[in-house]
């Protein structure tokens, strides 16, 4: 029977949308991308393998014609899209109202090659069923100038991944990538670190005090802070520097101890006159309904979610038809929204809080593009979290979208601020002035229903402070005064939702690329997370000095900008794809292209690239990056020797750069990994015994004779937990050298033996590997303690569970419960199907929902595990059957191959 044929991109969109056109339709999803560039030499068309330009399947001579491939996973499933397409009578091609939506449709037409049939594009920014509804009847066809841009972004990413990417290989380290937008925003994380090791602090100090207004004021005591000192306004953290010193010293007075603790001396018997009395109006207007940056910046401040973890939450909530979509620019809310977000202000907080007229909103964002609204709940009434029946981090984000566009519709919050100041004559002489500010919200208005997060400790927008009604010439006098000392802090790290922010504030990239990009700096090692701050690997320091050396212009804030500006205009039909992509990749009169920047290079010193000194190009001590992780290098005679080899120690992975100072530097060299500690002569062998720092931790050896056959080992073994390279005697590491101990045998003469294993002591018998709960027991348990153990029955398959060791919450992609458990190699996080282990920087203690679900999101990324073969009885093979089995499949291959090859050369994709 003949059906209207629906494509979207995923399979829960596919089953909520199926629900709402019922019968006559068939929606079916194309598991996202059906057609891309090649990643691999394995899936480039074979005709364009030998072309100069075939790595890039761009042809960089031909217009720029790029040529795809159907992935060997997806071809299954482009034959079982057009097994349904031969019974369609009409295709609608509903892949989001976006560029790669909009790509995403152009390419399942050129793929699907529909004939005889009407195709249409169908567009929605919700999920419900009346949207659904209205897009089949008002549908549209492709963009071309949408699916211009988007093609344009993707090959210039490609150009520039794969002509940059190679030049870090062969200078900085293999496995390496660059990107357009990546490795700007590597940039940033890097100069932020670079600020702060040239930070200097500043101390300084201030004094506060709690005064008292008098018992006839209702509101008596309130706390004030000094302002100035004989006229000079008193130096606070802003004052001052990178460097430490202050901007403009004039009319600044900078209080150190001293002068500090001396005043405050002076200021015990003063009686204080009040001054001045500012009094003016205090209004808040109500926060715009969220976009994508706003939303993943808030969702990271009062939820601690990742920016990936944000977007696969509201993806869910979008293609379930809980919110509108949720890839937007816009803050603009449509008239049923309005309507809604209104019906429940008076429903819910009564009809003061409404403004007489609806709210409207402009977009800040340069350019918005595509045509949705703002992040908001679905439908033309909304439900409140409550009904929705959600849970978890689904209702978490789904009440953090209500809340705000319910609050969008609501009025100002007013009130009154107020500044005042008193001052008096010290005891020392000196005439003093104290502050104090307060606010007071006489009517909440939206901040009833929704009060935005803060950076970096900023005063929320619901903050008050009351203070007394004092008019001019009233007195106060100090209940207690004190000094105290304070040091500037250098500029705070990026976190997600900060760099995301710098990102859109400089212009760079587009909303719905942030999570994607800062996936893909942390997954490639640049950036790593301690706590919520992103922390630049010394890595990233090579590649952005590298980038910034020899590729100024790829990695300059304002042209990576500018290139936004020329894909919104290639979206807008007002800029040719291929000129400007020809720019780009060969130049012009006025701008040097990619191509021949790449070509032109000439030598790069490696070496120098990835040297950075410590404590100044003086002290001797330098940071290399090696192919192993970074190291500190002290070179013979820095330190006082004439002669002798470079003394070198690994860095820990988990120091962040502004920490590495010459002093950590030193102390690291004084204890380097690989330096021997000699502990003398084997009392039996005679050879020579060491203790080391090795790459899996601390450990002694023997030193072989230099004629000593090739084959041969020497003996080693780890220190136990409870030694350490300082303490270590010759007695105890003879002791690790003997293990493993002969405990004995049992009835059958088997033999017994203590060993200390990857996974900690156990014994061994034969096959049978028992564990023991203690290091020091392998030296002290007895034969009969053995056979005891050997008695217990073996545990067979999997030991009873343990109870989880903290529970987490629900995971944001499977809504199963998110738990941290102690397994055998390490503590790890599940959801009941996905196990993943904690890395270095975890810790039970603080990993938190957020961390869980981005170590889960990683592992599910690399798809189920691999089971082992079972072992047991091979039957016995078939063999003239296996034979013309395997040839009938060899011959199905080489005609399916040949069938391929024809297309590919009949078919310019």
């Amino acid at each position: 029977m003949a059906h209207k044929l629906v494509i979207v991109e995923s399979p829960a969109k596919a089953r909520t949308i199926a629900g709402y056109l019922g019968s006559g339709y068939v929606v079916e999803s194309s598991i996202g991308h059906i057609r891309d560039l090649p990643n691999n030499a394995a899936d480039t068309p074979a005709k364009i393998k030998d072309k100069p330009w075939g790595r890039l399947a761009v042809d960089v001579e031909h217009d720029f014609t790029p040529y795809y491939v159907v992935p060997r996973d997806k071809k299954s499933h482009i034959t079982k899209l057009k097994g349904l397409l031969k019974d369609a009578d009409e295709l609608y091609l509903a892949t989001d109202e976006d560029r790669e939506g909009e790509a995403i449709a152009w390419h399942l037409l050129d793929e699907l090659k529909p004939k005889n049939i009407p195709v249409h594009r169908m567009v929605f920014h919700e999920i419900t069923k009346p949207a659904i509804q209205a897009a089949v009847e008002n549908p549209r066809q492709i963009n071309d100038d949408l699916v211009e841009a988007q093609e344009a972004r993707r090959i210039l990413d490609r150009l520039y991944g794969y002509e940059v990417s190679p030049v870090l290989w062969r200078k900085v380290m293999s496995g390496l990538s660059a990107g357009r937008v990546q490795s700007v925003a590597t940039r940033l994380v890097v100069d932020r670190e670079r600020d702060r090791m040239a930070f200097t602090a500043a101390s300084y100090w201030d004094i506060e005090g709690t005064f008292d207004a008098g018992a006839d004021h209702e509101q008596r005591m309130f706390p004030g802070k000094l302002h100035s000192v004989d006229g000079a306004r008193v130096a606070r953290g802003s004052d001052f520097g990178q460097d430490g010193r202050l901007k403009r010293p004039d009319g600044v007075v900078h209080l150190d101890r001293k002068a500090a603790e001396a005043l405050t001396s002076g200021l015990r018997d003063t009686t204080y006159d009040v001054r001045s009395v500012e009094s003016k109006p205090y209004k808040r207007s109500p926060y715009a309904p969220f976009r994508t940056t706003t939303l993943q910046q808030e969702a990271s401040r009062k939820l601690g979610m990742s920016a990936s973890v944000t977007m696969s939450v509201a993806q869910r909530l979008y293609e379930n038809g809980f919110i509108t979509y949720m890839r937007t620019d816009s803050t603009t809310l449509s008239g049923a929204a309005v309507g809604a977000a209104r019906d429940q202000v008076r429903e819910l907080y009564g009809a003061e809080y409404l403004p007489d007229a609806p709210r409207t909103y402009a977009s800040k964002v340069k350019n918005a593009q595509e045509a949705h609204e703002a992040i908001r709940p679905a439908g033309d009434h909304f439900r409140t979290p409550a009904q929705t029946g959600l849970t978890g981090d689904q209702f978490r984000v789904y009440e953090l979208i209500w809340m705000r566009t319910v609050a969008s519709q609501m009025k100002d919050a007013v009130g009154q601020s107020v500044s005042i100041r008193f001052g008096g004559a010290a005891g020392t002489g000196e005439d003093v002035v104290f502050s104090a500010n307060g606010r007071v919200i006489t009517f909440h208005g939206f901040l009833k229903a929704y009060v935005e997060g803060t950076d970096d400790n900023a005063a929320r927008d619901d903050q008050e402070t009351r203070l007394p009604q004092l008019a001019e010439g009233d007195r106060v006098t100090a209940a207690s005064v004190s000094a105290s000392g304070h040091e500037t802090k250098p500029p705070s790290r990026f976190t997600e939702a900060t760099l995301i922010k710098e990102l859109e504030d400089r212009e760079i990239g587009r909303p719905s690329t942030y999570a994607s990009i800062i996936g893909t700096i942390l997954n490639r090692g640049y950036v790593y997370k301690k706590g919520t701050a992103l922390v630049p690997a010394w890595l990233a320091f090579s590649v952005v000095r590298l980038l910034e050396d020899h590729f100024s212009r790829l990695v300059s804030y304002e042209f990576t900008a500018g290139m936004e500006d020329i894909l919104d205009d290639i979206a807008g039909g007002r800029r040719d794809r291929k000129t400007e992509l020809a720019e780009f990749y060969y130049g012009s009169s006025t701008v040097e292209g990619l191509h021949p920047l790449v070509n032109g290079l000439g030598d790069i010193d490696a070496k120098e690239l990835a040297t950075f000194p410590v404590g100044g190009p003086d002290s001797g001590v330098v940071l290399r990056v090696g192919r192993y992780g970074p190291y500190v290098e002290q070179q013979p005679g820095d330190d006082g020797d004439a002669a002798g080899d470079p003394t070198r120690a690994n860095v820990p992975d988990d120091l962040p750069p502004d920490e590495l100072t010459l002093a950590k530097a030193k102390e690291l060299l004084a204890n380097p990994a690989g330096e021997e500690i000699d502990l003398g002569s084997h009392p039996e062998t005679g050879l020579r015994v060491v203790a080391k720092n090795g790459r899996y931790g601390p450990y002694v050896t023997e030193q072989l004779p230099e004629d000593a056959p090739k084959s041969a080992k020497p003996r080693t073994g780890s220190l136990f937990a409870s030694m350490s390279l300082d303490t270590i005697t010759l007695d105890e590491a003879v002791k690790l050298l003997s293990l493993p101990r002969v405990v004995g045998t049992d009835a059958e003469g088997v033999e017994i033996t203590a060993q200390n294993g990857r996974y900690g002591p156990y014994l061994k018998k034969g096959t049978d590997s028992r564990s023991i709960d203690s290091e020091e027991k392998l030296f002290t348990l007895t034969l009969d303690e053995a056979l005891a153990i050997y008695a217990q029955p073996k545990q067979r398959g999997r030991a009873a569970a343990a109870p989880p060791l903290k529970e987490l919450g629900e995971d944001p992609v499977s809504g199963q419960p998110v738990v941290v458990k102690a397994g055998r190699f390490g503590e790890y996080v599940t959801d009941g199907e996905y196990n993943a282990t904690l890395r270095k920087d975890d810790s039970v203690e603080e990993v938190t929902l957020e961390r869980a679900a981005e170590l889960l999101a990683e592992r599910r990324a690399k798809g189920p595990a691999k089971k082992a073969a079972k072992k047991g009885a091979k039957k016995a093979p078939a063999k003239k059957t296996a034979k013309k089995t395997a040839a009938k499949k060899t011959a199905a291959k080489k005609t399916a191959a040949k069938k391929t090859t024809k297309k590919a050369a009949a078919k310019k994709s």
